[in-house]
């Protein structure tokens, strides 16, 4: 099997379980990953819990489509990111209920809109950035991913939801989970005395397992 039919098929199988376990609904959600010669990512209005391999969208570098179905409204998104981070092999885009939760409430630091709940959070995340809310479709929140993109790899999008990257697809997800579980504790944990990581346990963090944000 190819490199490119094995991404295919990883995209298949990541995406069923994403909708299986309640983190995307409906139609909403993409997911991509890079090839050699482009990329692939899931057509527009598709569940991804049911999709076909045979018909992802696969894109060249330019954003033009070389093959399948008619790629995301979202495709810009992905190409930000990827642009900004040559070390991205996948991204995923949800709008899992905790996250979007987040990404409506007033009062965040835009700059690290989740606080450092966990040591897993800080491993998989680092530093998540709030990007002003702009409406769907718009060209400009490529824009605004690409100014942060360089030094996080991951966004959340007001009113809206995470955009995350990883080295590879599984990578991307488990960080998107760990991501959604952090935005659930922190709603769980609204009004109550909390013991963040603090600075120094979150720098014996990047020393140790090499973190750079």
């Amino acid at each position: 099997m190819s490199t490119e039919a094995r991404s295919r098929e990883e995209i298949v199988r990541f995406g069923r379980s994403l909708f299986k376990r309640g983190l995307t609904a409906g139609s909403s959600g993409n997911i991509s990953v890079r090839l050699d010669d482009g990329w692939l990512l899931t057509p527009t209005n598709a569940c991804l819990g049911e999709l076909d391999p045979a018909r992802l969208a696969k894109l060249d570098w330019q954003g033009r489509s070389i093959s399948g179905d008619k790629p995301s409204k979202e495709a810009f998104l992905h190409r930000s990111m990827y642009e900004e981070r040559q070390g991205a092999g996948a991204i995923v885009h949800l709008h899992s209920t905790h996250s979007a939760a987040v990404s409506c409430m007033g009062g965040l630091d835009h700059a690290n809109c989740l606080p450092p709940l966990t040591a897993y959070f800080v491993m998989k995340i680092g530093r998540l950035p709030l990007i002003p809310y702009y409406r769907p479709g718009d060209a400009a929140l490529g824009d605004a991913i690409r100014g942060l993109a360089g030094k996080h790899s991951a966004v959340l999008l007001a009113n809206h939801g995470p955009v995350v990257s990883g080295s590879t697809l599984e990578a991307a997800v488990y960080a998107t989970e760990e991501l959604e579980e952090t935005a659930k504790l922190f709603l769980l944990l609204r009004g109550t005395s909390v013991n963040c990581l603090n600075e120094q346990q979150i720098d014996e963090l990047k020393s140790v397992f090499n973190l750079n944000f």
